[in-house]
Formats: structure tokens, sequence, C-alpha cells
């Protein structure tokens, strides 16, 4: 096998090499049936048992009951942004977004042409380096829910508490943090992510939605446009990623393997504070670029004292065998993402490295 990098990339991004090892063994025979899962029928007895498993299995890792339904849907996050709007604003009702980046500008932006957003909360202010303190919030009693995007890759934040206000559902874009620490997933209605980047390739847009929000998604939408239909057909309306959904699975089992959420969530911790931990101790250097109550576990951005040395550490690091590590083309910078399949040795040892680079480059 040709040398692994680490790889930090924030989406695409790692995925665990057991995983990738599966689907290499059972890429050309697919247990025994002589075909690849790229090649079998979304409606034999096969594809029936990845799709329930995956099901299963997010529920499980979830904590969740039956009563939440698991989609894996085409389009994104981003087509999320659109549908959410499409099935539960309705009656004049609007949703209330809190605005923390680029992905959650993004929502609110649909959901004006759609009708119309209340904006709750922002931190755009501070060009997005923090996350709203919920008493500050402000939520209409008759909002048709809150949305709220947990991590934001682009600018290194997270949500570290849930926001809750009664009567209202609450929505999550998870896309960057999804499965990489517990939380009570129970408190949510609905909870999407693209699976880029803790859960498998790019594909499938994982949806969990409890059934009494998807009892109100507005009649008259396009079946395709209705969460309704994908929740009734578990997902096989039309003819899913399935390549996707049987490496999604396949990552649930490594997560389940490694001990669940707990174990996942012990090592994540392990890996950020190694990495803030240099940023603390060589502050000047690396230069965080969200505030320290609303730090991302996930994607951890800084800036350097000049883009020269920025691009130097890129290259020197690719040549390290660290990818990866430069920050969104929006905002440049460095950014070490940190998803579940990243080792905690991946951590260490970049932080070694930037580390080093930093005597060598003051």
């Amino acid at each position: 096998m040709a040398k692994r990098i680490f790889n930090f990339n924030a989406g695409p991004s790692t995925l665990p090499l057991d995983v990738l090892k599966i689907v290499q063994n059972e890429l050309l025979d697919y247990r025994g049936t002589g075909m690849s899962v790229m090649e079998i029928s979304h409606r034999s007895p096969e594809f029936d048992e990845i799709n329930e498993s995956a099901m299963a299995l997010t529920r499980e890792l979830m904590g969740l009951d039956d009563k939440y339904h698991v989609m894996f849907l085409t389009g994104g996050a981003s087509t999320q942004f659109a549908l959410i709007p499409i099935n539960f604003a309705a009656d004049g009702k609007k949703g209330a977004y809190v605005d923390t980046g680029t992905w959650s500008t993004k929502a609110i932006k649909e959901a004006n042409i759609l009708g119309g957003a209340h904006l709750a909360g922002s931190s755009k202010d501070n060009e997005y380096r923090y996350i709203p303190k919920i008493a500050d919030l402000d939520v209409p009693s008759d909002s048709a829910f809150l949305h709220i995007t947990t991590n934001n890759t682009i600018k290194g934040t997270q949500w570290h508490e849930t926001p809750e206000f009664a009567g209202v559902p609450l929505i999550a874009d998870m896309s960057s943090d999804i499965l990489s620490r517990q939380i009570d997933f129970g408190k949510y209605a609905m909870i999407y992510g693209g699976a880029q980047k803790n859960l498998g390739p790019s594909g499938t847009c994982l949806v969990v939605m409890h059934d009494d929000l998807l009892q109100k998604c507005k009649d008259g939408n396009p079946s395709m446009w209705d969460y309704r239909t994908h929740a009734a057909k578990k997902s096989l309306y039309n003819t899913p990623p399935s390549l996707t959904i049987y490496i999604v699975k396949l990552v649930l089992e490594w997560i389940k393997g490694q001990g669940g959420l707990a174990a996942v969530e012990k090592t994540n911790q392990s890996k950020k504070d190694i990495i803030y931990g240099l940023m603390d101790q060589y502050p000047d250097y690396f230069k965080g670029t969200a505030k320290k109550d609303s730090r991302s576990w996930m994607n951890i951005t800084m800036r350097l004292p000049n883009e020269d040395l920025e691009k130097k550490l890129i290259a020197d690091a690719k040549a390290a065998g660290f990818g990866g590590l430069k920050g969104h083309r929006s905002v440049g910078g460095i950014r070490v993402s940190l998803y579940n399949a990243m080792s905690l040795e991946g951590a260490q040892k970049v932080a070694a490295f930037m580390e080093e680079f930093k005597k060598v480059n003051s």
C-alpha cells in the first residue's frame, strides 16, 4: 500500500483506515454476490440490510427511538436549506435562525427566498468569531422552528450548549460535528448533515427527524421535496446513493466499535487539547480566530504572523506528510480539522511539526 498521509482536509475528509480496507476487500464482490455494492439493486435484500442497518445504527448511537425517522438524501445539506422552509414555514410563520457564519448565512438566504427568516441572533458583528449567548437570542414563541449550525468550519466556532425554547422545534445543521461527542440528540426535532466530514464520503445527507415535526410538513409540495415521501419509503423513493450509504454504515459500525460516542468524545477532546495547547503556548505566533469559549473541537483555525509564513507552513507540512492545512479560501490562514477518523497520533505529530516550524521560522 502506498504511504498514506495525515489528512486534515475539512471535507471531504479522512476516513477510518479500517473502513477503507473493508471497502477495498468487498469492492469487486460484495459478500458473495459476485457484484460490487455499486452494482447491486437498491431493491435487493443485500442493500435492504445495508440501509436498515445504517438507520438502526444512527438511532442507536444517538440514543433515539423509532419516533425519529432516518433518511439518506441527495443534494447535500445545502438542499436542506431550502427544503426546511418549503416544508415547515407555513401559515405565515417564519423560521428563526441564528447566523454564526457562512453556512447559516446560506440557510437564511434560502429561507428569505421562500417567505422570510427571523434573525434570532448573529455573531456577524465580530466576524463570526463567537457563538451568541442563548440568553441573548430573540426567538418568537410562534416561530415555525429555530435553526442553528452547530459547528462552523470556516471560523472555527461551535455551540457548546443547546438552545431550547418551549414550543419551538429545534433544527440543527450538524454537518461538521455530527457524532463527534455526547449530546442529548432528543432535544432536536431535526438533525441533518452532509456525510463527507464525520460520516463517510460525499454523496448523501443524513436527515434525522422526529415524527412530530414530520407530520407538520406542508401539503402541496412536489414528492421529492416532501420529507414524508422519503421517510415513508426509507430513502428509496428514488435510487439512493447506495455506495455512500454502504460506507456510512461501515463508519457507524466503526464508531460503535470504538466504544460509541463516549469513547469518540474522549479521543476528540484529547486531540483538540493538543492543538489548542500549542496555540495557547505561542499565542502571538499561532493566533486563533475563535473566542476561547466558542472554540470548535472539529475545525481549529488560526493565522500566523504573515501570509508568507502561512504558505510556507502549508508547503512544508505537505512535504512532511500533513495535508489539508490550508484555511478556507474565503479567509485564508491555517485550519486543522480533527474529525473522528483523525487519529490521536495525527494530532500529536502535526502539533510537533508546527512547534518545530515555529522554532525554525521565528
